[in-house]
């Protein structure tokens, strides 16, 4: 009897290797999943003519509090680090995004966070006006745009469970599963080890997390001794089975 996923692997896969889509989207596998999944490929040769790729370095800001918005972005590779900076010039991290998230808020005139390049980062740009009278013509891209909304929504909640309810150990393991299941969109997680580079400095994730470095550094200690995560030169994660992990933010280790 054959499965879901080999017939899955059989199926031709509608995508940008076998249709009419511009030739700047035919390397671009984050785009599946991103909002430029939602265009007809007419649509995506509109947008193709107003598209600029930029590589950002790790702690190169993307977006700048205050400043007028211009451009949208989608990221193609890499972790981006939201932030705002309160009246007494204290910073709190307040999100990550990955790949293929679209960054920015859509029609907005300024932005309302810093946006920092947490690791190098390649995004996909369009400027503002492009982007928005896209948004009015296609219900398709509204529609995903809407959707990315709601997730982001869905994703501050549990995040308020995660600093609100739980133990510091489920807080570092929610944090790395974060960091493991959104690290790269084209990643079968129930087939592979997952591998990555901590986005954050020790110092960064406690703060996100509202618990102390050296909390920080027990509680990867003890997810290490449990078989949880691998560690390699202190940055490199190894996550060997994500379900395990997804556990262990609710300790069911």
């Amino acid at each position: 009897m054959q499965s879901n996923k080999d017939a899955a692997r059989k199926t031709p896969r509608l995508d940008v290797h076998n249709s009419d889509v511009p030739l700047v989207c035919r390397a671009c596998e984050s785009r599946h999943k991103g909002v430029c999944g939602s265009l007809t490929p007419d649509q995506l040769v509109q947008l193709s003519k107003h598209t600029t790729k930029h590589v950002y370095r790790s702690q190169s800001e993307l977006i700048t509090v205050g400043d007028d918005v211009h451009t949208y972005s989608n990221i193609l590779s890499g972790v981006v680090k939201l932030t705002k900076l309160m009246a007494d010039g204290r910073q709190q991290i307040v999100g990550l995004q990955f790949a293929p998230d679209f960054l920015g808020r859509i029609f907005s005139s300024q932005s309302s966070y810093s946006a920092e390049a947490a690791t190098d980062v390649r995004v996909c740009s369009f400027p503002k006006s492009v982007i928005e009278d896209l948004a009015r013509s296609a219900p398709n891209m509204e529609h995903a745009l809407h959707e990315q909304t709601l997730k982001e929504l869905d994703e501050a909640r549990e995040w308020m469970l995660t600093l609100g309810r739980k133990t510091a150990t489920e807080k570092v393991a929610s944090f790395l599963y974060l960091i493991a299941s959104n690290i790269d969109p084209e990643l079968d997680d129930d087939e592979h080890t997952i591998r990555f580079e901590l986005p954050l400095k020790r110092l960064e994730i406690a703060d996100f997390l509202g618990l102390t470095i050296e909390t920080v550094s027990r509680q990867i200690t003890k997810l290490r001794k449990s078989g949880i995560i691998e560690l390699e030169n202190n940055r490199t994660v190894i996550v060997p089975s994500l379900a395990r992990l997804q556990g262990a933010c609710e300790n069911e280790q």
